[in-house]
Formats: structure tokens, C-alpha cells, sequence
């Protein structure tokens, strides 16, 4: 295994740990040091600041954790007769969907509520009958 190879598989552990963490779970102790057995130390290069990498929001006191981490994305159109919402979105790994601009439709009429073309938001979105459906919406500051 390569360098590169062993840090995707340090930052996939490390990813996997935070989505855990947030849903109240943690990854077994022998998962950890397998990982850190597999992976020599060396040092991290970030590729940009820690500031320009957009993280999904913390979820408010109270509130369930999300179980998968939400995407990013502009709302280019809300179709309010319709039900649907154009986005411009950032990577959705849980549909393996890569960036880019296209319409949703959405799980119900009252997430289209309050957005209006250039909000910037985070959501969920699962693949139904074939539709990809936004199930949850959440805008960002």
C-alpha cells in the first residue's frame, strides 16, 4: 500500500469515526488500532484552509443526530406549484452523486418554505420510485 493510499484510509476511518460520533456511536477500539497499526505516521498537508472546508452543522441541543452527513448547495429555483427544487449542489456520497446543478423533488411542500433563489443551505436526499427527493433541509448563515 502506498502513502496515499494509507491516508485516504486514515481520513475514511477518521470520517467514519465523526459520523459515529454524532449519532451517539463509536468505532470498537480494535477497529482503531488496526488502523493505526496499518497506517505509519506521517505528516498531514491540508490541500486548503481548515476554513474554506465547509462541515455540516452541529445539531442543536436535543435534536436527533443526522445519520449521514448532509450535502451543501445553492437553490438556483424553488417550484412551489410543483414541489420541486433546483440545486446546485456539492457531492452527495450517500447517493454516490458527484457536484452539480439539478432538480429535486421534494418529500414535502413545507421545506420549500422560506427559500428563495441563492439560499445557501445543507440537505438530505434519498432516491424514491427512481426520484431523488429532498427529505430535509436546513439553511446555512
Amino acid at each position: 500500500m502506498n502513502t496515499k493510499t494509507l491516508s485516504h484510509t486514515r481520513l475514511a476511518a477518521s470520517c467514519l469515526a465523526l459520523c459515529l460520533a454524532g449519532a451517539g456511536l463509536s468505532l470498537p477500539r480494535v477497529a482503531w488500532a488496526n488502523a493505526a497499526a496499518a497506517a505509519p505516521a506521517t505528516p498531514a498537508t491540508p490541500s486548503a484552509p481548515a476554513s474554506a472546508t465547509p462541515s455540516a452543522p452541529a445539531p442543536a441541543a436535543g435534536a436527533p443526530a443526522a445519520a449521514t452527513p448532509l450535502a451543501q448547495a445553492e437553490v438556483r429555483r424553488v417550484e412551489l406549484a410543483t414541489g420541486r427544487l433546483q440545486l446546485r449542489h456539492g457531492p452527495i456520497p450517500k447517493l454516490d452523486m458527484p457536484p452539480m446543478t439539478m432538480v429535486f423533488r421534494v418529500k414535502s411542500p413545507e421545506l420549500l418554505q422560506g427559500l428563495k433563489e441563492g439560499d445557501q443551505i445543507w440537505f438530505d436526499a434519498e432516491k424514491i420510485d427512481g426520484l431523488y427527493v429532498v427529505t430535509h433541509i436546513e439553511k446555512r448563515p
